[in-house]
This record gives C-alpha cells, sequence and structure tokens, in this order.
C-alpha cells in the first residue's frame, strides 16, 4: 500500500529508573568467596551518609564535593599501585570512594550546576572508574550516571535546564562514556550476581536516557560500540528476565528512524535472530505484562528492521512470511502484531506478497479481514483492518492482482460488502474528528493544514485512503459484478463514487516523496488513474 507518510512507533514508556525490577534469580547460590568485613564496612559508611544533614547545593558546594571525590580519587589509585598484592591495605580508600560517588548523587537535584561540573574537569576522572578493577566502584559510576541523565531530573519547561542537561550529555560523550558503558557490559554478569544485573538494566537506562536527550546517540553508539552484538546476544537467550526485556526495548529505540542502524543489524544476521526470538510465541502466550511488553518490542525491532529493501529480502529468505502466517493461525496475542509485521515486509516489495500468495496466506488473512474468526473480537478493530487493508493493497499491484481479485467476488461478493462496511465505519471516524477541530477553531484554536491533515491521518484517514486504494483495483478491473455491488453498496450508504474519488485525490495531493521522486510520481499516476476511471464510468 502506497504511504503518504512515514509509520512511526508509539514512543517509549520511561522506566522508573531509580528502582528498576528485580532481575529473575536461578535460585543457585554463588560459591565465590565474598569479603563479609568489607561488605559490613559498606553498609555502615552508607547508614553514616545517610545520617548526615545535606548541605544546600551551591557551585560552593558543587566544589567542596568534587575537590573531596578527586583527594579519595587519587588515593585509591595511590593505594593501588602501591600495595597491588594486598587488597586489605587498599579497603579503606575503596570504601571511601565508594562514599564519595554515593554523595555526587545530590547533583541529579541540581541540573544548573551541571555547567559547573563540566568545568570543574572531573567527568573524566568519573568515567574513567568505570574500568576500575572493583566492578562495585564501576557499578556506582553507572548508577551515578543514570540519576544525572534521568530526564525526570530536568522540569522541560525550564531551557536552562535543558541546555544544561544536553551539555552534559555531550560531555559525557567526549570523553567515551558509549565506549565505556558497552565495554563494561562485557564484565558483567546479568545471571548469577543480583547487583551485575541490576547494573547491566542500569546501563541500558543509562542509554536510553542519553538518547531521550540527544537522539544522536542512537546511531552514535551503534557506530562506535558493538552493542548491537551485545542486544543481539540478550535476544539469544530462551529464558525472559527483565534485562532480555529491556535489551529488546533498546534495540527498538536504537533502530527507530535510523536506516544506518536497521542496515547494519541486518547484516549482522539480525532479522533472523529477532525471527527466532519472535518464534518462541508462535504458539503460547507471555506469561505476564512484561513479557508481553517484551514481545511487542520484538515486533517493532522486526518492523524497525524491515524497512530497507536488503532486509525484506532477508526476511523472506529466512521463511518470515511463512512464520507470521503461522502466528496468526495460532490465534496467540501475537497475532495483530504478525499482520503489522507482514504490512512492513509486502510494502514497496512484490516478492513478499507473491510468497505470501504462493504459501497459501490469502485463507487466512481473508478469515480475519472478514471477522470470523472468534479471537478478532478480543483485538483493537483499529490495528487489524488497516495492517490487512494496506498488504491487500499491495498484492493488487503485484503479479498475483488476478488471484487476489477472484477472491472479491466469491459468496456473492461478501469481501466487498465487507470492504464497504469499513469504508463507512472509517469515513464516519474521520468526519467527527473534522468536526471536532473545527469546532476547536471557533474557539480560536487555530491549526495549520498540515496539523489537521495529521490529526485526521490518526482518526482512521490513512485506513480510509487504502480502502479506497482497493476499491480503485476493483473499479478498473472492469469487472461488471464488482462494479454492480460497489455501485450497490455506495446508493445503500448516500454515496457516490465522487465520495471515494475525493478521498483519492485528497491522498494524491499529501503523497510525499519519502520514497524518493520517482516513487511519488508512480503512486500518484495510480491514483490519478482510479480517479479518472470513477469519473469516466
Amino acid at each position: 500500500m502506497e504511504t503518504a507518510t512515514a509509520r512511526s512507533h508509539n514512543p517509549k514508556r520511561k522506566r522508573d529508573a531509580t528502582s528498576p525490577p528485580p532481575p529473575y534469580s536461578n535460585g543457585e547460590t554463588t560459591t565465590e568467596e565474598i569479603d563479609l568485613s568489607l561488605l559490613d564496612a559498606i553498609e555502615k559508611s552508607q547508614s553514616l551518609s545517610k545520617s548526615q544533614p545535606i548541605e544546600t547545593l551551591d557551585p560552593k558546594t558543587l566544589k567542596k564535593l568534587i575537590l573531596s571525590f578527586e583527594r579519595k580519587y587519587k588515593e585509591n589509585i595511590e593505594s593501588r599501585l602501591k600495595y597491588p598484592d594486598q587488597p586489605e591495605k587498599f579497603a579503606d580508600s575503596e570504601i571511601d570512594l565508594h562514599n564519595e560517588l554515593h554523595k555526587l548523587k545530590i547533583l541529579s537535584s541540581a541540573p544548573e550546576l551541571y555547567p559547573d561540573l563540566i568545568n570543574l574537569n572531573t567527568i573524566p576522572s568519573v568515567l574513567s572508574l568505570l574500568s576500575h578493577e572493583n566492578t562495585d566502584i564501576a557499578i556506582d559510576v553507572i548508577q551515578l550516571l543514570q540519576d544525572l541523565t534521568d530526564e525526570d531530573v530536568v522540569e522541560m519547561s525550564n531551557e536552562n535546564e535543558e541546555e544544561s542537561m544536553k551539555a552534559l550529555v555531550n560531555t559525557l560523550i567526549e570523553n567515551n562514556v558509549l565506549e565505556l558503558l558497552v565495554h563494561n557490559l562485557q564484565r558483567l554478569s546479568d545471571s548469577d550476581d543480583q547487583d551485575e544485573m541490576a547494573a547491566v538494566y542500569n546501563t541500558l537506562a543509562t542509554v536510553e536516557n542519553m538518547i531521550e536527550v540527544e537522539p544522536k546517540v542512537a546511531e552514535m553508539i551503534c557506530e562506535k560500540t558493538r552493542v548491537l552484538k551485545w542486544l543481539l546476544g540478550k535476544l539469544k537467550v530462551r529464558e525472559f528476565d527483565s534485562n532480555k526485556q529491556y535489551a529488546a526495548e533498546i534495540l527498538s529505540i536504537l533502530l527507530q528512524n535510523s536506516e544506518a542502524n536497521q542496515k547494519k543489524l541486518g547484516q549482522m544476521n539480525g532479522v533472523d535472530v529477532v525471527l527466532q526470538a519472535v518464534a518462541m510465541y508462535k504458539s503460547k502466550d507471555p506469561k505476564s505484562g512484561d513479557e508481553e511488553e517484551m514481545v511487542e518490542n520484538l515486533f517493532d525491532c522486526l518492523c524497525c528492521l524491515l524497512m530497507p529493501l536488503e532486509n525484506k529480502e532477508r526476511f523472506v529468505k529466512a521463511e518470515g512470511v511463512e512464520l507470521m502466517i503461522i502466528i496468526i493461525k495460532q490465534k496467540k496475542l501475537a497475532y495483530g502484531s504478525a499482520i503489522r509485521a507482514l504490512d512492513f515486509a509486502m510494502t514497496n516489495y512484490p516478492p513478499a506478497c507473491e510468497r505470501f500468495v504462493d504459501v497459501l496466506g490469502l485463507k487466512t488473512a481473508f478469515a480475519a479481514f472478514m471477522g470470523k474468526a472468534s479471537y478478532f473480537l478480543l483485538f483493537p478493530d483499529l490495528v487489524f483492518p488497516a495492517g490487512l487493508v494496506t498488504f491487500i493493497g499491495g498484492i493488487l499491484r503485484g503479479s498475483r492482482r488476478e488471484r487476489l481479485l477472484s477472491k472479491f467476488v466469491e459468496n456473492e461478493c461478501e469481501k466487498i460488502d465487507r470492504l464497504m462496511e469499513l469504508y463507512i465505519r472509517y469515513s464516519d471516524r474521520v468526519k467527527e474528528e473534522t468536526k471536532r477541530m473545527d469546532e476547536l477553531e471557533l474557539d480560536d484554536l487555530e491549526m495549520d493544514g498540515d496539523e489537521r491533515y495529521n490529526r485526521k491521518l490518526e482518526s482512521g484517514l490513512y485506513t480510509l485512503q487504502s480502502i479506497a486504494i482497493i476499491l480503485g483495483h476493483l473499479w478498473c478491473s472492469e469487472h461488471p459484478r464488482m462494479r454492480a455491488r460497489i455501485e450497490l453498496l455506495l446508493k445503500q450508504q448516500k454515496l457516490t463514487k465522487s465520495d471515494v474519488k475525493d478521498i483519492l485525490l485528497e491522498y494524491h495531493d499529501n503523497i510525499g516523496d519519502l520514497d524518493g521522486p520517482e516513487e511519488k510520481e508512480r503512486v500518484q499516476a495510480r491514483v490519478l488513474k482510479f480517479i479518472s476511471a470513477f469519473e469516466l464510468s
């Protein structure tokens, strides 16, 4: 189906970064030696720091905090160099360093001081601790970075605070935070140690925070690090846990709006890995809300991957079309997501449309399209007709056109009846939205043409246009039974062919050039052909 605007995904829910859900434990007890006295000392120091009153944070207090941190930082380096094989000799300096990092968390309450923090040149020292031999110190730094970069720190109405946050994130980037964070992921275990599992989660949260502040981070981290390889590795794990869930979400964020990332992941066998991950849910439903969210994120990843042409080819070769049909047939929760993935795969890619028809996908698609399956009622009607309608339109443009057209005359043209039913439903929705916008404008809330059009698209205009395109294909087939049925149904609803023509004309005038000027011209020519056919007959 030709699209007037680029598809977009729903924005991700911002997690409560300060309290991630506890990662799943495998129930085993670790056999590693633990220095209990060191742990006791840390716990006592934490209790002491919490009991101490917090000074009012201002530039002077900030400087005191930084000087204290730098002093403990240097003392720890010196102790480790002097007594490399005697941990008891540098244990106290390690505890002191831990406490200083903990104190720095207060900076998240004063983002207006971030420029001062940058000018004090302490960022390099803090980030160097991500490579500290003691992973507990590196974990402290990850927690600090997560706190400092959290979007909740900044009042969105405060431009100065927003600029301060951007300055901090850019300074972190200049000091190789992306490389250090991803490198640190390699040494963190997210299956045995609970603290390290939490650190993995917090690392991903920090990456998400930075992308929220500076969207360019999404491509930078994929260019400079091996984060995509690490994320794919997480998706290969069969067991579900909160970090696998978050890895799927971060991957979907990295793929959104980045053709470079989509192509790079495709070259890394990413299409096949994501297909294997979703295949686990072809005959079963997720067991929890979190697992359900992960499955949705996996399909978001798949849909993003299916935007570049070369990945559509990989999808077809990996038998992705067949897998999506199986998922639809199984009537599980991933049903709607499978339809959406097929829509992406078949858009502007005839081989996928042909494969779909050749493996008898039309029977499955039309069962859902007609709403015959009882499970169809369990899903939002905005999702399924929209997805089904658009890839049906794609098939009508390909070499399997005649096979699809023949379906529309079966059983007394029942599929045309269903198509017109959807046409009326979405037409009513668009009319209601148009009326609502007109009322808003009477209240002096003016909207420009683009905003009005986008609101109409959101209310169902995109699906209505898709239906009008299919009606155009059916009319241009010049099949007498099809034409007679369309005219009869329009007359019953007190409509005419001019109403369909008007929808097509609005679509024609708003076709974008996302796929290039030549494709735009081809699509416009096709739509004009439909408009002329409705006018002449």
